[in-house]
């Protein structure tokens, strides 16, 4: 699992490790901890051009040039501005052997030093003339601790930001680093130890193969378990326009835990939904939770009828028209952009350009996780939790494929997982299921594939595979789930 805290947290961890042993100290460790770390990514032969700022994130930078001078590497250095960099750092590498240039031109590897964790985001200047070269003429690209220009704390692309193929950030991962607009340009996500004591909570969370462990208990059914202990999900999906949604959310549920499903609808439309699964009970019953509005009619009535049993809800597509003032269930909305912001009465636009605040403030306004759906899912729990999903591709774009999604969640919440946690495992095998399968895929592929991926995630023999699978997803985008 992949962890993110936000700038203050971090800031209150520089402070304490930089009362017990010294800034300069603590910068070294960054230091070697950033040149170990290139040298492991860019040919030793390759001269390095690094783009210096002001501050510690430059001096870190100027000091991991010095160690690459000293192994022989050729190392130029582009000062942003030669009043303000860092005075010490700068006399360590220009003594290894680092020259100082006028610009990157013609360099096809870089380091981006130019700001860090504590600067706002976008561009100027300068700065922004090295960005759009970086864009222009695509170098391989290190970011340090973060590329420069992206907003940190939120994701957001506010102006003009360096795109890096790898970010080598210290102690934990940030914000703009795995959610946002801002994470694309991020690369492969490489956090490196620095001796920070980060006793704060995450303050963000990203889900792995390997985290299979943490749920296993609650999904694999034990020795006495039958069909009803298994959990049993009501399903009230699809419509004679779209009777496909029906037949792809109730897919979706039988890859999941649950032992039983109910479908319930029209008459000739359960009727088909069971010809394809004769598994299916057409008929209302006593469930453990509802997936509501795949595909569904435009109606207050099913979310209401749902409602009434008083058991989780999965409140997708149509349902999301007719929500209450507040859930007094446990809740899962799974919104694409779109459909977020009409809720919330704003535009797309606004939604894509920062979903972590439009996620926090539709549960807190709802009292309802919500599964925002896109290039890197968030999931937002009422009580400030976050995750972001990093699996899928860019195939997952396809019709019908938030309908599996909807109904294998349906079957996590009914078998005993909270809507924050059924979201979040919904979000990452759905979306490693796409990855196993290719593309191009449909839907249904998908429903198919994600019951050995389940069977794979919960199976703790397999620790090796799962820690290598996850490494692989280190950084990495998703697609999107409409």
């Amino acid at each position: 699992m992949l962890t993110a805290h936000t700038v203050a947290q971090v800031r209150a961890a520089e402070e304490v490790a930089a009362a017990q042993q010294g800034w300069d100290a603590l910068m070294q460790h960054a230091a070697t901890a950033l040149a170990h770390r290139v040298a492991q990514v860019v040919p030793a032969h390759e001269p390095l051009v690094v783009l210096v700022g002001p501050g510690n994130n430059g001096g870190d930078a100027l000091f991991a040039a010095a160690h690459w001078c000293r192994e022989g590497r050729r190392v130029n250095l582009c000062l942003l501005d030669p009043s303000a960099v860092h005075a010490a750092g700068l006399e360590a590498a220009r003594e290894a052997g680092a020259r100082v240039v006028e610009g990157p031109e013609g360099h096809r590897f870089v380091v981006d030093a130019i700001f860090g964790i504590g600067a706002r985001p976008g561009l100027e200047g300068t700065a922004a003339a090295w960005a759009q070269w970086i864009e222009r003429e695509r170098p391989f690209v290190v970011a340090v601790d973060v590329p420069s220009g992206i907003g940190v704390d939120d994701g957001r692309l506010d102006g003009p930001a360096v795109r890096a193929d790898v970010t080598v950030t210290f102690a934990t991962a940030k914000y703009g680093l795995l959610a946002g607009p801002a994470a694309d340009l991020a690369g492969d996500v490489r956090v490196v130890d620095i001796g920070l004591d980060l006793a704060a909570e995450p303050a963000l969370e990203s889900l792995g193969p390997g985290d299979g462990a943490r749920f296993r208990d609650a999904i694999v059914p034990g020795r006495d378990a039958h069909k009803y202990t298994r959990g049993v999900l009501g399903v009230r999906a699809g419509s004679p326009q779209y009777a496909g949604a029906a037949h792809l959310c109730v897919a979706g549920a039988q890859a999941g835990p649950a032992g039983m499903i109910r479908f319930v609808g029209a008459q000739e439309l359960a009727r088909r939904v069971v010809d394809r699964a004769p598994e299916i009970v057409a008929r209302r019953g006593r469930v453990q939770a509802w997936v509501v509005g795949s595909g569904g009619e435009d109606t207050p009535a099913p979310l209401a009828a749902a409602l009434g049993d008083g058991v989780p809800v999965v409140v997708d597509a149509t349902a999301l028209h007719h929500l209450p003032d507040s859930f007094e269930v446990d809740a899962l909305l799974t919104p694409h952009a779109g459909e977020l912001a009409a809720v919330l009465g704003t535009d797309r636009e606004a939604v894509e350009a920062d979903p972590l605040r439009h996620a926090r403030e539709a549960a807190a306004r709802w009292n309802a996780t919500v599964l925002l759906k896109g290039p890197r899912t968030v999931i937002a729990a009422p009580d400030g939790r976050l995750r972001v999903n990093l699996t899928g591709t860019p195939w997952l774009g396809t019709a019908g494929s938030g309908d599996v999604l909807a109904g294998f969640i349906g079957s996590l919440l009914a078998t005993g997982l909270d809507s924050f946690d059924a979201g979040s495992v919904g979000a990452l095998l759905h979306g490693l299921a796409a990855e196993r399968l290719g593309g191009p895929l449909v839907a249904s592929d998908v429903a198919r594939e994600l019951r050995p991926v389940l069977h794979d995630f919960c199976d703790s023999v397999r620790p090796d595979r799962a820690r290598q699978t996850e490494s692989r997803h280190e950084g990495r985008a998703g697609g999107d789930l409409s």
